[in-house]
């Protein structure tokens, strides 16, 4: 989600108030972030904002952005600047695919930010890598992503880490279609009244090299932490938050060890509002 919104701002403010509670330690992520230099993939976003669940922009000590064209269907036209918080300076603009960072030297950033964009990613591997790349020794990372039990992609199978890996492996580009079939005969077009009619929702899809509205994949939490551990990170914080979300506050690792959040035991589990993040421990 980005900050722009037709919504009234009193309304949006009060819809959101109550998600906060939802974070199970909220002064961690501020404590982690605090004077950090990050580098947001896609947004801005109205969940870092100072009415959000994760209210970290205004922690940040500069935030520059990434955006895959130089316009989207979230943004309209990309602005030569970054403005995410009225009372930070605007950050840097680059526009560069979120899968290939090439203007940005390794080591850049203390941290990155991606909210409800991984999912859109054909190859999140080779995504999670470059993020990692542009992070210092011991940089740390905040994902948002959709969780799939209460979205438009409910319907939808599980995409596995392993199907993920071998997309990796096998340097699956942008334009790939493979879930195009699964998005369009499973899509909850209910869910999504933004689209007229399936035929609307059908072309966005078709073109979505140029768009980067279709869901490539789908998760639930236990899968997003599976992956960022798989992509060399060690998750210091996982909450499942109403209405919909999965975050993730993790560190740059060469051996992360995150066996204990993905037991039938971890915290989270119990935490969690979702039905599907329960069943191994029901």
């Amino acid at each position: 989600m980005r900050l722009r919104s037709a919504v009234p701002p009193l309304v949006l403010r009060a819809a959101r108030r109550p998600l906060k509670r939802a974070v199970n330690d909220l002064g961690a992520y501020r404590k982690s972030l605090t004077g950090k230099h990050a580098l947001e993939i896609g947004g801005p976003t109205i969940y870092f904002d100072d009415h959000g669940f994760l209210p970290i922009y205004q922690e940040l000590a500069t935030v520059d952005n990434c955006q895959f064209s130089e316009r989207t269907v979230w943004t309209g036209a990309v602005a030569d600047q970054f403005f995410y918080h009225p009372r930070r300076a605007p950050g840097q603009q680059f526009i560069c695919d979120g899968t290939s960072l090439t203007p940005i030297k390794t080591g850049s950033y203390d941290c990155f930010l991606a909210s409800h964009c991984l999912e859109h990613i054909a190859n999140p591997l080779r995504a999670l890598a470059e993020w990692r790349r542009i992070l210092s020794a011991d940089g740390l990372g905040l994902v948002l992503l959709p969780h799939k039990e209460v979205t438009f992609d409910w319907r939808r199978p599980l995409t596995p880490v392993a199907h993920m890996v071998a997309d990796k492996e096998r340097s699956v580009g942008e334009d790939d279609s493979t879930h195009f079939q699964e998005i369009l005969s499973l899509h909850d077009l209910s869910k999504t009244p933004e689209y007229s009619d399936f035929e609307a929702f059908r072309a966005r899809c078709l073109a979505n090299y140029t768009q980067r509205a279709m869901h490539q994949h789908v998760f639930v939490t236990q899968s997003a932490v599976e992956l960022m551990d798989c992509a060399g990170f060690q998750v210091l914080q996982v909450d499942a938050i109403r209405p919909s979300h999965i975050a993730i506050l993790m560190r740059r690792s060469d051996a992360p060890q995150n066996g204990a959040l993905l037991a039938a035991t971890a915290g989270w589990r119990e935490r969690s509002p979702f039905k599907a993040d329960r069943l191994e421990t029901d």
